[in-house]
């Protein structure tokens, strides 16, 4: 077990950042918010199970759960035209292209930092004050989804304002408001999706609707709205006594903006091999890795800075949070992904569209709810009477629930491919069974042994050292401004004004963009 002092050993950093990368390679392969929750769930607790402190163990399932939801908020984001601008060989748009993809990749990765950081610095009572508003949320945008947006498309409204997620974030809003009416006060938790929210707004106004920046004409602006909600995210933490967690969001977002522009560069270089592969799919795998050291590198900081964790003895009929959280992790991210396979196995006819008078679709869904079922029977049981196959300790709860994901994520990805498969495939989940394998390996090798935890959290210092937010900033910046001009310097060195290839042209300025132009809807 490494000494906190000397923080977690070099197995934490391969773990955390195979992770990241084989759930960011499968969320390729199933896109948008629902797609990152799986690499989320898997750093979040690859890291936490290596990372020395042996009191975060036990809220394991809290840390994927906000892991996954943290990562989930930048699928929103859309980035496959800047992409095209770093091939275009144009070099302002090759520049800009590069300092596009850095802000993407800052706003999808500072939020994963913050859920990934939470369980580690608030206290369980916070933690769980977050469930209701949260669940009330969720249901909203199923209710969104089934009935509302239906009912305004059928009265002729256009919902498609500089497609982006505006009407969800108003629903949040809305949800957490009536939340907050029915307790007749505003809590902590309610005030997070708040900040939230009404930053996500503040981002989109006054960045597109009044300043008319666009990233990608004619693609969507959530980037301007994800801006305000990072923004909003860093003012309550900072408010609300969570600073640490507010230091992660920094270090995981300045990381994972040098990730997102550097895996272009990387991929660009590679092409040049001349071998013919599924490329995206390494550009994809080689940002999780990078995103992947970059919350190693939070969760490190964490690990040193926050002070132990002295949760008490929770009785079983209070443990509904953490079934919850399981049932989360095991049950609803791989149903939002993997049901998406269904179309596509009854597009490629390996799966007939009806079944007994039932669509394959709702045969899925009726497989899972047998599972959720099922799940929820033996949590209950196991409160009351322990299961001889459930791990006495939190390190072995916290492995099984890590492999558990695991399979599922890899097993479910290949179902999806296997219906029809090419040789460009093996890249993406041939790549991803081996690193899955070695995450196993590695996690389990590395463990500490069965009772760990009676050995104590370890020599964490008692007093908590300050955050310096100038320095902090200061050298991601630097970092930051450094590999951008690297990553430009070093495509236009390999093709000079050539057009790279491997992606569409789009070119961002001049007499030859493409697209619409700044400040006109798309």
């Amino acid at each position: 077990m490494p000494d906190a002092r000397r923080g977690p050993g070099a197995a934490f950093w391969i773990l955390t950042a195979m992770a990241l990368s084989a759930g960011w390679g499968v969320r390729g392969n199933f896109g948008h918010e629902s797609g990152a929750l799986m690499p989320g769930a898997l750093a979040a607790m690859a890291a936490v199970l290596l990372s020395g402190r042996r009191d975060w163990w036990g809220r394991l399932p809290f840390f994927a759960l906000f892991g996954a939801i943290g990562w989930s908020f930048g699928g929103s984001i859309s980035y496959m035209i800047v992409i095209g601008y770093t091939h275009s060989g144009h070099s302002p748009s090759v520049l800009y292209g590069f300092a596009a993809l850095f802000l993407i990749g800052f706003l999808w990765a500072a939020p994963g930092g913050a859920g990934t950081a939470l369980p580690a610095e608030a206290g369980r009572d916070r933690l769980v004050e977050l469930f209701p508003p949260t669940l009330a949320v969720f249901a909203a945008w199923q209710l969104q989804g089934w009935f509302l947006e239906p009912w305004l498309r059928g009265m002729g409204y256009s919902l498609d304002w500089y497609d982006t997620d505006w009407l969800g974030v108003s629903v949040a809003i809305v949800a957490a408001l009536a939340y907050a009416g029915v307790r007749r006060r505003v809590d902590r938790a309610t005030s997070l999706i708040l900040h939230m929210a009404v930053g996500w707004w503040a981002g989109f106004l006054v960045l597109t609707v009044i300043l008319g920046l666009r990233m990608t004409p004619p693609r969507g602006d959530n980037w301007a709205g994800m801006t305000g909600m990072v923004a909003g995210l860093l003012v309550y933490l900072l408010r609300t006594g969570l600073p640490q967690t507010a230091r992660a969001t920094l270090v995981t977002g300045f990381v994972g903006g040098i990730s997102f522009a550097g895996a272009s560069a990387i991929k660009l270089a590679a092409v040049t091999s001349g071998y013919e592969t599924n490329w995206h799919s390494v550009l994809e795998q080689t940002t999780g890795l990078i995103n992947g050291l970059g919350l190693a590198l939070a969760v490190a900081g964490l690990s040193r800075r926050v002070a132990p964790i002295a949760d008490e003895a929770v009785p079983a009929s209070r443990r509904w949070p953490e079934r919850l959280a399981v049932a989360f992790t095991l049950l609803v991210i791989p149903l939002v992904n993997f049901r998406k396979s269904v179309g596509h196995w009854v597009d490629v006819q390996a799966v007939p569209a009806m079944m007994y008078g039932i669509s394959a679709q709702g045969w899925f869904d009726l497989g899972f709810a047998i599972a959720t079922v099922a799940l929820f029977a033996l949590m209950i049981r196991h409160d009351r009477r322990p299961l001889a196959v459930v791990p006495e300790d939190a390190l072995g709860r916290g492995q099984a629930l890590f492999l558990m994901l695991l399979a599922i994520i890899v097993v479910g990805n290949f179902g999806k491919a296997v219906v029809k498969f090419a040789d460009q495939r093996l890249i993406t989940e041939g790549v991803i069974y081996a690193n899955a394998v070695a995450c196993a390996l590695i996690l389990l090798l590395a463990s500490p042994a069965r009772g760990a935890e009676a050995a104590g959290v370890g020599p964490i210092p008692e007093v908590m050292r300050p955050v310096r937010w100038g320095r902090l900033v200061a050298a991601g910046v630097a970092a930051s401004l450094l590999a951008i001009a690297l990553d430009w310097a070093l495509v236009r060195g390999i093709y000079g004004d050539r057009f790279a290839g491997h992606a569409n042209l789009h070119i961002r300025f001049g007499p030859k963009a493409t697209g619409h132009l700044p400040g006109r809807a798309g």
